[in-house]
């Protein structure tokens, strides 16, 4: 599958990390998400139909991070990923979720996962 739908610098507040302070204050969290699907179809028809309604799914994202409360970057992406592969015209998805600021001298930390409906 060469197509992709990219959905890129989602930011989000939510809950996250181990510390005690994180576990009161909404913390910042960018989101970005590779989306390989099949778009031919949509290609020549013009249909929303057609293809994968990246503004329903994103819709689905932000709700689940916003009313999320994980301790780890890497189970929030993992999350997000398994929301997205329920989508059927999903076939493989990858999330990189970043906390700003999560360590002194960096811009941000980040993790990046690929999952897909065969990984099992």
């Amino acid at each position: 599958m060469t197509d992709r739908i990219e959905i890129k610098d989602l930011l989000l507040r939510t809950i996250i990390g181990i510390n005690t302070d994180e576990r009161h204050e909404r913390q910042d969290v960018l989101i970005n998400l590779t989306l390989h699907t099949d778009t031919r179809t949509a290609g020549r028809s013009d249909e929303l139909r057609d293809t994968l309604d990246y503004r329903a799914l994103t819709k689905r994202v932000i709700a689940l991070v916003e009313g999320s409360r994980f301790y780890l970057i890497e189970r929030l992406a993992a999350a997000v990923a398994d929301l997205c592969l329920e989508n059927d015209r999903v076939e493989r998805v990858t999330v990189t979720v970043e906390k700003p600021g999560a360590l002194r001298f960096t811009r941000s930390v980040g993790v990046t996962i690929g999952r897909g409906r065969s990984d099992g």
